[in-house]
């Protein structure tokens, strides 16, 4: 199954000093990056509740609000890694911010190569660099079919689900219906909200009950998946953005029990 191709990571730069924000925004656009600026706090809630970011670079001073407590809110809130920008090299300031929930700090002046390193680094850890945003249809993959990924098989009509070393169990009918939309979605990022919706159009009852357990099904599938590979787990989360299924899906035969 092709997977979608990656848009571009969007950041959003908060500072007061358009003589920082601009440049390091046209240096960051250079890089391939989607960047939006902001000069204070009331900017940036305003675009947060627009659009969702990849990442938030925010300065520490601003005129209208607190750098630290800021991020708080931007991690409380939106879920979005934040890289705070200061021009305090006070250990104590430092302390602070990570203790808000920044995911990195900088200290000013710094090179925008360091930044953009810096930015990359934080993405990769949210896992924001290893999956893209879905654009979910409402069309599961077909009943009849059986599907492998990574050493993989699943039988959706059946609920079965062989492992690359040993026999097939079968799935509970929630675990197939998330495995089903997960495949159908590879390699690409769902929000629980996307799941709800997508696992709602297989014309099943007992919707209500399944919403209400969701977010312990995907750790039971998660815990299903688990094989020891070194290539990392096949089902993951990215914090603040929802799940990913991390495989190449082809069409395979009938699943031998």
């Amino acid at each position: 199954m092709p997977t979608s191709t990656a848009p571009p990571l969007r950041v959003l730069v908060v500072d007061d000093h358009p003589r920082i924000r601009e440049p390091l925004a046209a240096f960051l656009r250079r890089e391939g990056l989607q960047v939006d600026t902001a000069g204070d706090a009331r900017t940036l809630l305003s675009l947060l509740e627009l659009r969702r970011f990849d990442a938030v670079v925010l300065d520490v001073m601003l005129p209208d609000g607190d750098g630290s407590q800021l991020c708080a809110h931007v991690q409380a809130t939106h879920g979005i890694p934040v890289l705070l920008l200061t021009a305090r090299a006070d250990v104590d300031d430092r302390v602070r911010g990570l203790e808000h929930g920044a995911d990195d700090y900088v200290v000013k002046p710094f090179d925008p190569r360091e930044l953009l390193a810096r930015i990359r680094a934080v993405l990769r850890r949210h896992g924001a660099a290893s999956v893209t945003r879905a654009q979910p249809s409402h069309h599961p993959l077909p009943a009849a079919c059986c599907f492998a990924f990574g050493g993989w098989h699943f039988n959706p009509a059946q609920g079965l689900l062989r492992p690359p070393h040993g026999p097939a169990r079968t799935l509970s009918d929630a675990e197939a219906r998330l495995l089903s939309v997960l495949l159908a979605h590879a390699n690409s990022l769902l929000t629980r909200d996307q799941l709800l919706d997508l696992t709602r159009t297989q014309g099943r009852q007992g919707d209500a009950a399944f919403d209400r357990t969701i977010d312990r099904q995907i750790s039971r599938l998660r815990a299903r998946l688990q094989n020891g590979e070194a290539h990392g787990p096949l089902l993951r989360t990215v914090r603040g953005g929802g799940y990913s299924l991390i495989a190449q899906v082809h069409a395979a035969g009938p699943l031998d029990v």
